[in-house]
């Protein structure tokens, strides 16, 4: 294991430790929306957005506690995401991070719930004092996670990506739908992390930067897996995007265009860091494991 696979382990453990925090068990009724909850944000996935914003907050001296709210809070909107994108009205898939998916192991209003919970308690921990003393801090990090997560970001991802499936996109239409879908949460990571740190608006740009071309380079990295690997090996199913024809930057560029653009983006996206110095070692270290990864 590289020291990079150690690192993101082990910031992936912190999350899971506050999320279970966040997610307390209850009795009756409302128990069950928040073993829903539970299902879809605990026991799985890379947690590489709250890496991001606790990467980028360590670099400026960040208290940990604050990073890890942070990194919670945009975690449950991507599990969230999940939770409503693996619905019968959306891409109807069983299987979530090698396991039934929240609607298939409850049902589907639970399902919505859940969902709708998760992004909710989001902006709840951003708004609590312990996220950071200064409000404006704590506002301007809400700021950003709400416009990644709504109509100018992954929900306006995800209509364009439904609207796809019944037009031809060029590679321009496809990267707009991606940067949005997938990317702005993935941005929100590293800018989250400059936020909650109080960086320069310089250095947050920079961080912008950085992540626009990172995750642009793993949704390219998530096409080329979709085509090669077996929904074992990415514990969800695959092979999808070529069942319903979607536009891809497989279908538009070719696997070996795909790979190379993907490379190029990766090398790009670390040049932004280079003003950060030794400091960035963990974010750069992300770029490479976005490429390499498996699943």
């Amino acid at each position: 294991m590289s020291a990079f696979e150690s690192t993101i382990k082990e910031t992936a453990a912190l999350i899971e430790t506050a999320l279970d925090e966040f997610l307390l068990q209850s009795e009756g009724p409302l128990g069950r929306v928040v073993d829903a909850m539970r299902w879809g944000a605990l026991d799985g996935g890379k947690r590489l957005r709250p890496f991001l914003v606790i990467a980028a907050a360590d670099m400026f001296g960040a208290p940990r506690a604050r990073s890890i709210r942070v990194g919670c809070a945009v975690e449950m909107i991507h599990c969230y995401s999940l939770v409503h994108d693996d619905l019968p009205a959306m891409d109807d898939s069983d299987l979530r991070r090698g396991r039934p998916s929240v609607h298939k192991k409850f049902d589907d209003a639970t399902a919505i719930l859940a969902g709708d919970a998760l992004l909710t308690q989001a902006f709840e921990i951003l708004a609590e004092p312990e996220t950071h003393p200064d409000g404006n801090v704590r506002c301007a990090v809400a700021l950003e996670l709400a416009r990644a997560s709504g109509k100018v970001g992954m929900v306006g991802g995800q209509m364009i990506d439904i609207y796809a499936e019944q037009k031809d996109f060029d590679l321009e239409g496809v990267t707009q739908l991606q940067r949005l879908k997938t990317g702005a949460l993935i941005r929100f990571g590293a800018v989250g992390g400059g936020l909650i740190a109080e960086a320069s608006s310089d250095e947050v740009a920079a961080l912008a930067a950085y992540a626009e071309d990172l995750g642009l380079a793993f949704q390219i990295v998530d096409d080329i897996l979709d085509a090669t690997q077996d929904a074992e090996t990415l514990g969800k199913p695959a092979g999808q995007d070529a069942e319903m024809d979607k536009a891809t930057f497989i279908k538009l560029l070719g696997m070996d265009g795909a790979k190379s653009k993907a490379a190029e983006l990766v090398e790009r996206c670390k040049s932004h860091l280079d003003r950060f110095g030794n400091a960035a070692a963990p974010l750069k270290g992300a770029a490479d494991f976005v490429f390499e990864r498996k699943s």
